[in-house]
């Protein structure tokens, strides 16, 4: 299966389990006296709506290279982890908007079965959070880490509705608006979060060379071909889930021009089959001045 296909079958994934879990904290909500959960439940919503999101724009970057973008669609995973980065604000800023309000206006005290609920809840979404981060990290995907924050923060937003409840439940009267607190509490930490998503995205897009660990795998493997001396410059950059290579490698300065490009050949085709993530490699020939003669 190419990451493509598994990044897509894993937001599928987020999309099904949102959709059964909007649904599940809207009616425990509702009946249980929860607006910890209701928030809940209007986060689920926009993640549901996320997750759709991040499934077209990976559909839209499996199209290949054409004229207009020779270097493929994959710019478009950045675009879409900002549209995401979008939903989970607003989704933040609604749970705390809805929160206040709730502080503010008298309620009775959450039913104590919504604490099994959530429990349910919060062991799932801490399921779906391991499942899809492990995935994001598999295919190089910020959108579907940024997806699997999704199920973090709802995790963290559940974790903390519970502690409301429960400090509702046991405390009775006079502690109804725990849970409101709680849901208060949780949208800052869902804010904090789409900062930690939306910086290496930005990045991403900027083209910021923040790829130490692969700049080191290609300059070792390099080295593995026959008739390249040393490297030089090397710049990635990332679009979607592939690393295009601008790669500056020293060979020997007395062959000829024919052999240098050669060998240039088969370091490009080398990273390409030792590295599958990378797409287009440049390679720039450089004379090693140890071996370069000046002939003029």
């Amino acid at each position: 299966m190419s990451i493509e296909q598994t990044a897509i079958k894993t937001t599928y994934f987020s999309i099904i389990g949102n959709i059964c879990l909007a649904l599940i904290k809207g009616f425990a909500g509702f009946f249980g006296n929860s607006y910890a959960l209701i928030a809940d439940a209007i986060e689920s919503t926009t993640d549901i709506f996320a997750s759709v999101l991040v499934l077209l724009g990976f559909k839209y970057a499996e199209r290949p290279a054409d004229e207009n973008h020779p270097y493929g669609h994959g710019k478009i995973e950045p675009i879409i982890t900002f549209l995401v980065v979008a939903f989970l604000v607003v989704s933040a800023t609604v749970i705390a908007y809805e929160s206040i309000e709730n502080i503010q206006t008298p309620h009775k005290v959450p039913k104590p079965w919504t604490l099994i609920v959530l429990g349910i809840i919060i062991l799932w979404k801490e399921i779906s959070y391991r499942v899809v981060i492990k995935k994001s990290e598999e295919t190089n995907s910020t959108s579907l880490k940024a997806d699997a924050w999704h199920h973090r923060s709802d995790a963290i937003t559940s974790i903390m509705a519970f502690i409301g409840i429960s400090i509702a439940v046991i405390f009775g009267e006079g502690y109804e608006t725990a849970d409101d607190w709680a849901a208060l509490m949780a949208s800052g930490f869902i804010l904090y979060n789409s900062y930690l998503i939306l910086r290496p995205a930005l990045g991403e897009i900027m083209d910021e060379q923040r790829y130490d660990d692969l700049l080191e795998e290609i300059r070792i493997k390099s080295l593995e071909v026959p008739g390249i001396i040393g490297t030089e410059k090397c710049f990635i950059r990332k679009a979607g889930m592939k690393f295009h290579v601008d790669l500056h490698a020293m060979v020997d300065g007395n062959i000829s021009v024919t052999k240098g490009h050669d060998i240039a050949h088969l370091l490009q085709d080398h990273l390409n089959k030792e590295i599958p993530n990378l797409e287009h490699v440049l390679i720039h020939i450089e004379p090693d001045d140890a071996t370069h003669q000046d002939y003029f």
